[in-house]
């Protein structure tokens, strides 16, 4: 069987995010739909089921990574903000974003925190990437 790391990210990002879809425990906030991603982004998110997409991408970065935090999530989705003439900056992501996506996962039972680590994924979070992962192999 092959591993998380071997396949396409976006193809089982895609699996897990429909799954989730599903699920009740994932809702977009309310503010979702008119929310910039990072102070380095000039508009928001065009595609509709965006959220789901971020929580999933979350949800595979705790599994690849073993232990993480908020600001380790922002520092990965930030990016370089064009600032005209000036140089330009690395900016992180938004914070809310980050703390509102693990919020459901460890509500879902996907994640949970662990003293000194951080977050770290469950055996249920390890299912739904394994069936993800089954699906996107098809």
């Amino acid at each position: 069987m092959a591993s998380i790391k071997d396949t396409n990210a976006q193809e089982l990002i895609q699996k897990v995010a429909e799954h989730l879809e599903e699920m009740p425990d994932f809702k977009p906030p309310e503010w979702a739909s008119v929310v910039k991603t990072g102070v380095h982004k000039e508009r928001p998110p065009v595609q509709k089921n965006w959220w789901y997409l971020r929580v999933a991408g979350i949800l595979r970065h705790v599994y690849l990574n073993q232990s993480l935090g908020v600001s380790k999530i922002r520092k990965f989705y930030g990016g370089r903000k064009n600032r005209g003439h000036k140089p330009e900056h690395k900016y992180k992501g938004s914070g809310s974003i980050a703390r509102k996506a693990l919020q459901q996962l460890e509500k879902s039972g996907f994640v949970k925190i662990e003293k000194g680590k951080g977050r770290v994924i469950t055996p249920d979070g390890r299912k739904l990437l394994n069936d993800a992962l089954k699906e996107a192999k098809k």
